[in-house]
């Protein structure tokens, strides 16, 4: 034998070039099946008669005698040429491969079988393109007319596919005199495969797998006479069986051995992959290619008899190996785990572990896809599927984590053990000779050239002759794999990228763990698992990776998956006495503690899922590092800017009814979910405080990241339009004795209680919902309605301009003011838009209180300081230093003497001078018109809330912070504007009490004390200035007026 044929070298690069061919031809067909993806050559209407003819007349195609038939393409020859040089091309491969195959004669076990199939299964795939023969006759009609001459490959191309119009029957010719060869080969199984197709109760009773078994042999290294068959896949070894006895079937009615190991595959399944998800329906091809050849009756009648076997039993058969490797490869990583050093002996275990669970795994897609109807189809469902992807991901993790210590392991296991054995081998050999002897001198670089090189025919140096060498060989083999080609070995074994190719199962399996309780921790393989596709693409067919048979790409899997489990299901109404949904708080009540509540499940729930993190830290899926911590943070970002939406429904607001809930209601549902998300930082290193303040924040603005409403936005909607709207119509009163606004006494019912929306603590916990920024937005929302009551206010006091300058000059005139008087206009008008801007005036000081009480309560440290600023500052100082440090104070919810949000809202481009004069006559009308609300019923004092019933007491806020921020933009002394506004109103009271225009009044005290108020809460009059202008006596009788019914009880 001449050693340059480097069988072992050919056999590889056939097998590998075998593969890109299949694939490419699956990746023809399912283009050529799918609607999107097909041809537009094939599917443009003008082509249809084109197509026909050359069907119909396929290969012998007159392509000048029958131009009409074909003038579409003649029309658009150069973009069909291209649109199917491709395809044209792809077929050529095929009979290149053929070529190549049929040149040599092969005894070299795995690769020749694993050509075998290959060859088949790329001709069985061939054969089911359907448009096989439209894309040949379209590129070659194409050619024609472009170049004026057939294409050279076009005949013998055109022969192939119709040679393979029946590929069963066309096979088994071809393959008839390798009969000898290939029936050796599957024969070499009969001892393999029966020992690896073993029930689920032999494995356990021989503790297949266990390290603990024998505590004793712990450290001996795991070994046997053919290393490689103990992980070689039953999947590889029944395809062998079937489609190699399929092609050399004469055997099976010749030799007893042959039948068996035929029917022992017969009953492994009901189908075999040819490639990606194209499966082989074994039974069905095996009758009809059987029922066609002459004295086969019972091999027909042997295989309808196994496939009953395979409907009844063969599914709880495999559904009893997956639960027993469960827990198999469970204990095995434990244990592994702990002693990661016993990696180096028992690596062979790991191994196995890994290629018996792909195995069963790889089944159960397959048989899922194309369930049969069977009475048990919960024998092909298996809802604890994660828990065994989840232990095979770890047992990968963990050889590639101590990969260090099982290559050091078997580098000196080498040098120390297996060069003696092999030395010791050679030298009982009688003859080795000389092309052997240089193979053996470099025999771990060569092992399997001289594999193949002793497994031929007529060697000099036979390997069946030497059984102790070929044990030799296969230990040396799987020990120099351990060394250099981990890795691949790991792919080889555990690579379950098969999912890839089948998404619905995919889903299925994830949906169906996700159900189960104990599954939820091992949810996290099936993400994981995807990094596997990444070995599915082939140089061959680089188009498969870049269109759409990838649907589980890192960019799709977790949207397909996530979708997949929270997918929306309808819930059908309760039916009639059926049992009603629990009310709140049941939750609470536990008569027993192994009862497990809705709480404790959730909870449990959480546990679970979160501990499916602790798979991986991060994995690789087609050149991305998908890290799982930072997916469920962006997921949980995404869930976030959803939850505020949630927020928003949980205000309930009502734009019809104005409905909405209480602050305090929402500030407590907020912080229970936010409780809940901050819970999963006990199990995962995520920092959901970050998560949180970024979503929680945007509801501080008017609108959200998404341009959707706030709950800043329907909180300062509601306050305007439904609490200070009825409270302008003193339907609502504000009661300073309690500082919050509540409803007055009606005949009709309040749609709310405006003291639960407005007291300290619903106020505070809407200073916590939409902190300093949002407080702001509403302040700026008030404020835009109280310069809308200004507007109005100057417009009348430009009306009465003429009549309220007499009345500033001559207002300690009582006769000549009761003229005036009589001339003025609106003056109710002006006292009613004074209370309402008192009101809104007097709500913002109490939301701007709670701002500060809430402030100092989460950063006292930042509070003093500012608090300090402001307190040091002094008036007299510059006015725009003075207006900024206000400005700080004021958004930290300070009170300040003058209001700087409404000094920059008064601003205008107006002349300073008019604005000062429209200013001054306005408090003048103010204080002129105050007599009127001695005349209103409602104007009485309520000692119970500390105001009057019609809100007046208002206008001293409004008063006081009008005029303050008035004349500081008009850079006037506010002292003296008040003091000549004190004198004035002080004045025309006197006289109401002379009641010169002899009118009967009900509330005069009331209104004294209107006046007592404003100079209380102003900072810049004082008692003595009061006391100076009206009679102190007054005030001292109308307080005891207003207090003279109310009962004091001593003790």
């Amino acid at each position: 034998m001449d050693y340059q044929q480097k069988l072992a070298e050919k056999l590889t690069i056939l097998n590998e070039r075998g593969t890109g061919v299949l694939i490419r031809m699956n990746y023809i067909k399912k283009t050529c099946a799918d609607p999107k993806l097909r041809p537009t050559v094939l599917t443009e209407k003008a082509m249809e008669s084109a197509i026909k003819y050359i069907n119909k007349k396929f290969p012998n195609i007159d392509f000048r005698g029958n131009i009409q038939n074909l003038t579409s393409i003649q029309r658009q020859k150069a973009d069909v040429l291209t649109a199917t040089a491709s395809y044209y091309d792809s077929f050529l491969d095929v009979i290149e491969f053929r070529v190549i195959f049929f040149a040599f004669n092969f005894d070299f076990t795995k690769n020749y079988l694993d050509l075998i199939i290959t060859y088949t299964s790329v001709i069985i795939t061939l054969s089911r393109i359907d448009d096989k023969k439209a894309l040949i006759g379209m590129f070659n009609c194409a050619h024609e007319m472009s170049n004026g001459c057939s294409d050279p490959s076009y005949p013998r191309l055109g022969q192939m596919m119709m040679e393979y119009e029946h590929p069963w029957k066309k096979l088994t010719e071809e393959f008839g005199p390798h009969t000898k060869s290939v029936t050796s080969a599957l024969l070499s199984l009969r001892m393999v495969y029966p020992r690896r197709n073993l029930p689920a109760e032999q494995w356990r009773s021989s503790q297949l797998l266990s390290l603990l078994s024998a505590p004793a042999n712990m450290l001996d290294p795991a070994s046997c006479d053919t290393m490689a068959c103990e992980y070689l896949s039953t999947e590889v070894m029944e395809r062998w069986i079937i489609i190699g006895f399929l092609l050399c079937h004469s055997s099976l009615n010749t030799n007893q051995a042959s039948q068996e190991l035929w029917k022992m595959g017969l009953r492994s399944g009901l189908f075999l992959t040819l490639i990606r998800d194209e499966v082989l329906n074994i039974h069905k091809v095996s009758e009809d290619l059987f029922d066609s050849i002459k004295g086969y009756s019972k091999r027909v009648a042997d295989i309808k008899e196994c496939r009953e076997h395979v409907l009844t039993n063969i599914g709880a058969m495999h559904r009893e190996r997956r639960h027993f490797l469960r827990g198999a490869i469970k204990e095995l990583f434990k244990v592994l785990d702990d002693e990661p050093g016993l990696l180096g002996p028992k690596a062979l275990y790991v191994i196995m572990a890994l290629s018996f669970s792909r195995d069963e795994v790889l089944w159960l897609v397959r048989h899922s896809e194309n369930m049969p109807k069977i009475k048990m189809p919960e024998d092909y469902i298996d809802n604890q599927m994660a828990e065994l992807l989840f232990y095979m991901e770890k047992l990968r993790a963990l050889m590639r984590r101590y990969i260090h210590v099982v290559q050091r392991y078997h580098v000196q296991y080498l040098a120390q053990f297996d060069a003696l054995v092999l030395n010791d081998t050679i030298q009982n050999m009688y003859v080795c000779p000389e092309e052997e002897s240089v193979l053996m001198s470099s025999f771990v670089s060569a092992l399997s050239a001289l594999s193949a090189y002793t497994s031929v025919n007529k060697a000099p140096l036979p390997i069946k002759d030497y059984p102790d060498l070929a044990k030799v060989m296969n230990l040396i083999q799987f020990h120099s794999r351990m060394v250099d080609n981990v890795e691949e070995l790991l792919q080889e074994t555990s690579e379950v990228s098969i999912f890839c190719f089948y998404p619905r199962v995919f889903e299925k399996m994830f949906t169906q763990s996700s159900e189960e309780m104990t599954m939820k921790r091992y949810l996290m393989s099936f993400p994981s698992v995807c990094s596997h596709f990444s070995n599915c693409g082939h140089p061959l067919c680089p188009e498969e990776v870049t269109q759409s048979f990838f649907p589980l790409l890192p960019k799709h899997c977790a949207e397909t998956i996530s979708a997949a489990r929270h997918r929306k299901q309808k819930k059908p109404l309760p039916k009639k006495g059926e049992i009603q949904k629990e009310k709140p708080g049941t939750e609470s009540l536990r008569k027993d503690r192994t009862v497990l509540t809705n709480v404790d499940k959730m909870h449990l729930t959480l546990t679970e899922l979160c501990s499916s993190y602790s798979l991986t830290s991060d994995f690789i899926v087609c050149d991305h590092i998908v890290v799982p911590t930072e997916f469920l943070l962006s997921h949980l970002e995404t869930r976030l800017s959803e939850y505020a939406k949630i927020i928003v429904r949980m205000a309930n607001y009502n734009q019809t009814t104005q409905q909405i809930a209480r602050p305090s209601d929402l500030l407590a549902g907020v912080r229970t979910y936010v409780a809940g998300l901050h819970s999963l930082a006990s199990y995962i290193n995520v920092d959901v405080t970050r998560l949180v303040k970024s979503v929680l924040l945007q509801q501080t603005q008017p609108l959200d990241s998404r341009g959707g409403q706030t709950i800043t936005t329907l909180y300062t909607n509601w306050y305007l339009e439904s609490l200070l709207r009825q409270a302008s119509n003193s339907l609502i009163v504000h009661c300073p004795t309690m500082h919050c606004f509540v409803n007055q006494t009606t005949d009709n019912e309040p749609s709310f209680r405006a003291e639960e929306f407005s007291d300290v603590a619903e106020l505070q916990a809407l200073a916590e919902l939409i902190g300093p920024y949002g407080m702001k937005f509403l302040s700026e929302n008030l404020l835009w309605h109280i310069t809308s009551q200004v507007t109005e206010l100057k417009k009348l006091v430009i009306e009465n301009m003429d009549v309220l300058v007499q009345m500033r000059s001559n207002f300690d005139k009582p006769e000549e003011m009761v003229n005036l008087k009589k001339r003025l206009t609106g003056g109710e008008n002006v006292l009613k838009r004074m209370t309402i801007i008192g009101v809104i005036l007097s709500f913002r000081a109490m939301a701007q209180d709670c701002l500060n009480d809430t402030l100092n309560k989460h950063c006292p440290f930042v509070m003093g300081p500012i608090k300090n600023l402001k307190d040091l500052n002094s008036y007299e100082a510059e006015i725009k230093v003075t207006l900024s440090v206000y400005e700080l104070a004021s958004a930290a919810g300070l009170t300040c003497n003058i209001d700087p949000a409404l000094v920059a809202a008064l601003i205008n481009n107006t002349s300073i001078d008019e604005e000062y004069k429209l200013s001054n006559l306005l408090l003048v009308y103010v204080a002129v018109s105050l007599p009127i609300l001695a005349l209103d019923n409602n104007s009485s004092y309520s000692r119970e809330h500390g105001g009057h019933n019609n809100n007046i007491h208002c206008l001293s806020t409004a008063i006081n912070q009008l005029a303050a921020a008035m004349f500081t933009v008009q850079k006037k002394n506010i002292e003296h504007e008040l003091k000549d506004f004190l004198l004035m109103a002080s004045s025309t009271l006197l006289q109401l009490g002379q009641n010169i225009e002899k009118v009967e009044v009900k509330n005069r005290e009331s209104i004294y004390l209107l006046l007592h108020m404003i100079v209380e809460q102003s900072s810049f009059l004082s008692q003595d200035m009061l006391e100076s202008c009206f009679p102190y006596v007054l005030l001292r009788n109308a307080y005891r007026e207003v207090y003279r019914t109310c009962i004091f009880t001593l003790g």
